[in-house]
């Protein structure tokens, strides 16, 4: 195979252009002999001639024609490097890997991804659905480089490894199994229901939630059940074999519960993004937690 010069390529393609040794020099900055060289050369490398004289000027064979052709996507593809590293040095490329827990992956990351295609193109984020409890393993390892998490309380405070921004306070209903005394009830307080069992994962932060709003409505909460995907909650609300919590960001849709906002005591859980400290000095990190703010804005 030709090892192919770049360098004699484009001064090939500077003597196509221009016409002559002498102007290709000029254009090149270099001395005809110069110029004269590096095509010997080249056409020595390919294996045949490349130019013919004609006259005071010289003309391309057709090999040279060929080569060229073959060149200029070559060409292109080396100037689009150019641009995107340009781009990248200036911040506007890059990737940012995602880490987000299954409501906030609908609600928040999809509508910032597709606002950053408009925004920022050269702006990619790569999703990896994770447990809100989660969120600072992924971070502290390097597996993700923003990730979305939850809190019981604002502000929030801890590991000083990270910088959190709280995106939102997500309003928390509560879910009833249709036949339920209290499912038509007035002014529903969280109190009213501190002799049900309630439907809320073992640990991590949704349990944290949970515990803690109905704390501070007054009762410990009774946890009739375990579990930690909307799916099967809601199934076992519909059950009638327990009440629970639900974000309002959540998709809530079966036709055996009922939703209830609740009154003055209304909890929520605070949705909170988290990189590592310094990080969010990076402008693509930084476009990325702004278009899910922006987002987050809309949403609150």
């Amino acid at each position: 195979m030709v090892e192919w010069d770049i360098r004699k390529l484009r001064i090939l393609r500077t003597l196509r252009e221009q016409g002559t040794v002498t102007a290709t020099a000029e254009a090149l900055r270099m001395t005809p002999s110069a110029v004269s060289q590096q095509l010997t050369n080249l056409a020595k490398q390919v294996g045949v001639p490349l130019l013919e004289a004609q006259g005071r000027r010289v003309r391309l064979t057709d090999a040279a024609l060929l080569v060229l052709r073959h060149a200029e996507a070559v060409f292109e593809q080396l100037e689009r490097a150019d641009a995107e590293l340009a781009a990248h040095l200036r911040g506007e490329v890059g990737e940012v890997r995602v880490g987000a827990f299954s409501t906030a992956v609908p609600a928040l990351v999809v509508p910032a991804v597709r606002a950053l295609r408009v925004s920022s193109p050269g702006v990619s984020v790569r999703v990896r659905e994770a447990e809100a409890g989660e969120a600072y393993e992924l971070l502290a390892a390097g597996e993700v480089d923003l990730a979305l998490s939850l809190a019981a309380q604002a502000p929030v405070v801890g590991d000083g490894r990270f910088t959190r921004v709280e995106l939102l306070a997500d309003p928390l209903d509560v879910a009833l199994p249709r036949g339920h005394e209290l499912a038509g009830a007035e002014g529903l307080r969280l109190a009213d229901l501190a002799g049900e069992p309630w439907i809320f994962g073992g640990s991590g932060p949704w349990s944290d939630i949970t515990r803690g709003a109905c704390e501070a409505a007054g009762f410990t909460p009774r946890q009739g059940h375990s579990a930690a995907g909307w799916t099967a909650i809601l199934a076992m609300v519909e059950a009638g074999m327990g009440v629970a919590l639900v974000p309002r960001m959540a998709v809530v849709g079966r036709g055996g519960v009922v939703m209830r906002e609740l009154g003055v005591d209304r909890p929520v859980r605070h949705v909170v993004a988290a990189v590592r400290r310094g990080s969010e000095a990076g402008v693509v990190v930084g476009r990325v937690l702004a278009a899910l703010e922006e987002v987050a804005a809309g949403v609150g």
